[in-house]
């Protein structure tokens, strides 16, 4: 947002990324969404911010150092406009007071800077000061990748180290109900192991059928899910038809449930350094949206995160807003 108030757009030419695109353009008719960043205090986060803002994504609130935060602002030549800076000492005082004001009602969404993830996320699952819900808190990459026809979402590759099968079970539910907001009403979930068979030596597969069945007993709704997959058969048809696999999930998969987080983050890892895919996180189950962005985030990234937690903010308020009728 310019300070005349009008939508800047930010570039992102060249690219072959059109779904991230496409994410973005659709919070065009929406209202920045008060953020607080928790400790911006380096170049690229707080760029990252600072660009949300002047696409009209977010309205940043900027905690930390204040000091720290001009200085780093006067030397990447970063405007920071009108944008508010809430000082604290230090990165987990930072973290501390952007929790405080998500549950104070004066921001929407939270934003991790340049703190550490498990600095930030230790604030929001306090029990007496965070944002817990009953839900747990899970985390998604929505992966744009080039050589796939839609987006692609991988869960759990940040927050859950080994979860166990009621864990996996917020883990579905979280990914779903996110993708329901982006507009699929029933997204296929593979749930992946190394095989596509039940075997008991391999616990995934068990855990797979497992779900599989909670989502016929209704514990997990709004999707269609099959599991074991392993992944060429989840994301490819030909491979899932080679193995006489007849499922509508398999082939074609929307979410991809992963065993635990060390596969996970090797197969968003994979996917973006060798097949140039885009990982826009966020992190789900809380009071608000987390977007958990990295350093090596491209703008697009970025963006992309900040547009999926805008749009899950405005899905909020059309909730609040049909129950208050």
């Amino acid at each position: 947002m310019t300070q005349n108030g009008n939508k800047e757009s930010v570039s992102v030419q060249g690219s072959t990324h059109e779904k991230y695109e496409t994410l973005i353009a659709r919070c065009k008719d929406l209202e920045p969404v008060t953020t607080a960043v928790a400790h911006p205090c380096e170049p690229t986060s707080l760029k990252g911010a600072i660009d949300a803002a002047n696409a009209g994504l977010i309205h940043p609130f900027l905690v930390g150092p204040a000091d720290k935060i001009r200085q780093v602002a006067a030397e990447a030549s970063i405007d920071l406009g009108p944008y508010e800076i809430v000082d604290t000492p230090h990165s987990h005082a930072a973290a501390a007071r952007a929790v405080e004001l998500v549950r104070e009602g004066a921001c929407e969404l939270l934003m991790k800077g340049s703190l550490h993830t498990d600095e930030l996320m230790s604030a929001v699952v306090s029990r007496d000061k965070g944002l817990r819900t009953e839900r747990r808190i899970s985390h998604v990459f929505i992966m744009d990748v080039p050589t796939y026809p839609k987006p692609l979402f991988i869960t759990d590759a940040a927050i859950n180290i080994a979860p166990d099968l009621e864990t996996k079970r917020d883990i579905c539910q979280n990914a779903i109900d996110l993708a329901h907001i982006l507009g699929l009403e029933q997204p296929k979930v593979a749930i992946l192991s190394a095989v596509e068979t039940i075997n008991p030596k391999i616990p995934s597969t068990i855990e797979a059928a497992a779900l599989c069945k909670m989502a016929d007993r209704g514990q997990i709704k709004g999707a269609l899910l099959d599991g074991p997959l392993a992944f060429d058969n989840a994301i490819n048809k030909e491979a899932a038809e080679t193995k006489g696999i007849n499922s509508p999930v398999a082939g074609d998969a929307d979410i991809l449930i992963v065993p635990d987080l060390v596969s996970g983050n090797i197969l968003a890892k994979q996917l973006t350094f060798l097949a140039s895919a885009d990982a826009a996180g966020i992190v789900l189950g809380a009071r608000v949206p987390i977007i958990l962005t990295s350093r090596a985030d491209n703008v697009r990234t970025r963006l992309a995160s900040c547009a999926v937690a805008a749009l899950m903010a405005a899905a909020r308020h059309s909730r609040m807003e049909k129950i208050s009728v």
